[in-house]
């Protein structure tokens, strides 16, 4: 794994879209209340979550620690305000000891997904 600091990922919308469909129980399990009541109120929900779960997935890689939880990293913003990051539980935990402090940048087409974050 590369260095703590800096983490990306891509996803396929669709693949979230298909995941939620089969298994709408999962939303709960890696979005926390807020992210759920922002993606709901756009037209497709969706692309917000997955790009949600995109960040998710690269401040994990950021932290250089596996076995995090989704729902222990949650993105703010929206809606015309940035989007930034509030970690919670083991991850704000693994952030503090290593005395990084993150930023997010997310993007999305009508097909992917993309986040990049490094340290603030």
């Amino acid at each position: 794994m590369a260095a703590p600091g800096i983490g990306v990922d891509l996803i396929e919308i669709e693949r979230i879209e298909r995941a939620l469909e089969r298994r709408p129980a999962l939303a709960e399990r890696l979005f926390r209340p807020g992210e759920l009541a922002y993606a709901r109120g756009r037209r497709r929900p969706s692309q917000h979550l997955a790009a949600r779960f995109a960040a998710k997935e690269a401040v994990i890689k950021a932290l250089g620690r596996s076995g995090l939880s989704p729902r222990d990293i949650e993105v703010l913003g929206g809606g015309g305000e940035p989007p930034s990051l509030r970690l919670h539980g083991p991850a704000a935990e693994v952030a503090a000891e290593l005395g990084l402090e993150l930023s997010v940048s997310l993007t999305h087409t009508r097909e992917h997904a993309a986040a990049v974050v490094s340290r603030a």
